[in-house]
């Protein structure tokens, strides 16, 4: 300080002294609490369940999806696959065990593995929403499934190829009864 500060009597006062001042420290306000959260997070954390749940639905939807489309192309290989060979023995073998595999997978609860015979053209029959008359298991196109997959690759088998891919076709394609149990006569 300059010589003119410490002379000046108002400086040198008494009210001025530090002692003798009562000052009292700074207050500071309270922390911000992180509870009520501010709505951005609310906002936030909505979106982010929002996207979980919606990718989960999307995620259900590709599943359910992606066992049509392999059942799809399976039978496809299996038509493009006579469309060459012309046998209709190894059709009727490729076809009955689609629809097996299909089957066990659309009702993993019920025991299909274990129906043979006319039972397993009942069962494909009650299985499958909308059956028309012409399209049934149980006829003499269905039947050609009990026999065909049984016997030798090179056997000559007499029957309508194209009616039995196309009533496999219309089963494995089709919506299908859900609640529909095993009924074995």
């Amino acid at each position: 300080m300059n010589e003119s500060a410490l002379n000046n009597p108002a400086l040198n006062s008494p009210a001025l002294n530090n002692t003798s001042l009562e000052l009292r420290d700074i207050h500071l306000p309270e922390p911000i609490s992180w509870w009520p959260v501010a709505p951005g997070w609310w906002i936030l954390a909505a979106s982010i369940l929002l996207i979980i749940i919606v990718f989960f639905i999307i995620r259900k939807i590709y599943s359910s999806r992606q066992l049509k489309r392999e059942i799809s192309s399976e039978l496809e290989k299996i038509k493009q696959q006579f469309q060459e060979t012309q046998n209709k023995s190894q059709l009727a073998k490729s076809l009955s065990i689609l629809l097996r595999r299909a089957s066990i997978t659309y009702y993993p609860a019920n025991n299909i593995a274990g129906l043979t015979g006319s039972d397993w053209l009942l069962y494909l029959d009650t299985t499958r929403k909308n059956s028309s008359g012409s399209k049934k298991f149980q006829s003499d196109t269905g039947r050609i499934l009990l026999h065909a997959p049984y016997l030798p690759d090179d056997t000559k088998l007499d029957f309508d190829a194209s009616a039995l891919i196309s009533l496999c076709e219309s089963w494995l394609t089709s919506p299908h009864n859900k609640t529909i149990g095993v009924h074995p006569s």
